[in-house]
């Protein structure tokens, strides 16, 4: 009994500490490796990243923090991946909209590129594509 413990109970805690461990996805690891810069800034299929314009604190560079937090642009706050790394969360203080979440409409190393309907009298269908720093 003594000899089956003291091989049950080892294989007892690998199982227990590799179950605290997430493990990062393909995804999360796109999107921490470097920073983001804004490629193109699109509401309705029109630039909106002028001055005055819905997008233009989101212009410049975006980067995504392993712990969670992160800058986009003007904006600085906190992201996470949802619907089994299908879409992105976005939550700041200092949005118009306390949190935006996003469909990720591609996602390699090369580029970035969510839609998600803003929400309005008439809403805007957003598209905001980045391109790695």
């Amino acid at each position: 009994m003594k000899k089956l413990l003291v091989l049950i109970l080892p294989a007892i805690l690998m199982i227990l500490i590799s179950c605290g461990k997430e493990k990062e996805t393909d995804r999360f690891t796109l999107l921490t490796d470097h920073s983001w810069t804004s490629d193109s800034l699109l509401a309705d299929g029109v630039d909106a990243s002028g001055p005055g314009e819905k997008l233009e604190k989101f212009k410049g560079d975006a980067t995504f923090n392993k712990d969670g937090t992160g800058t986009f642009g003007q904006y600085s706050g906190t992201w996470m991946l949802v619907d089994n790394d299908a879409s992105l969360a976005i939550s700041s203080p200092d949005l118009p909209v306390p949190s935006i979440a996003t469909t990720i409409a591609e996602l390699t190393s090369t580029s970035l590129k969510v839609t998600f309907i803003y929400p309005e009298l008439v809403p805007l269908n957003i598209r905001m594509t980045f391109k790695p720093k």
